[in-house]
């Protein structure tokens, strides 16, 4: 049986991948099997980005984005995000964080 939390992760993960849908993105879809041992994110669909998709109670913004840096190297992406509910707030209006060092890399590809 699945947990409240687990489902809350689930919905959510189906949030984001839904948002990237309605801007654009119909490849992106959520990956099923997250939290796997060699887990590579929740959602595919975006090639250089691993994204871990968060719905909780409190932000720990470290071990978050350690999770995404964790995930990107086990799907051998160049980028790991972090995209966190904000409470009350739909996708559009998540946070999305990753270290500095992957944002101005992210940055030096796309300039």
């Amino acid at each position: 049986m699945t947990t409240p939390q687990k489902a809350k992760g689930s919905q959510w993960e189906r949030d984001v991948a839904k948002y990237f849908n309605e801007r654009g993105y119909p490849q992106v879809e959520r990956r099923y099997g997250a939290g796997a041992t060699e887990d590579k994110g929740d959602i595919n669909g975006l090639p250089e980005f691993a994204l871990e998709c968060k719905n909780v109670g409190k932000i720990t913004l470290s071990s978050i984005v350690e999770e995404a840096l964790v995930e990107a190297r086990n799907a051998k992406k160049p980028f790991g995000v972090s995209v966190i509910k904000r409470r009350q707030k739909s996708a559009k209006e998540a946070y999305v964080v990753m270290t500095l060092e992957q944002w101005i890399s992210m940055l030096d590809r796309f300039s």
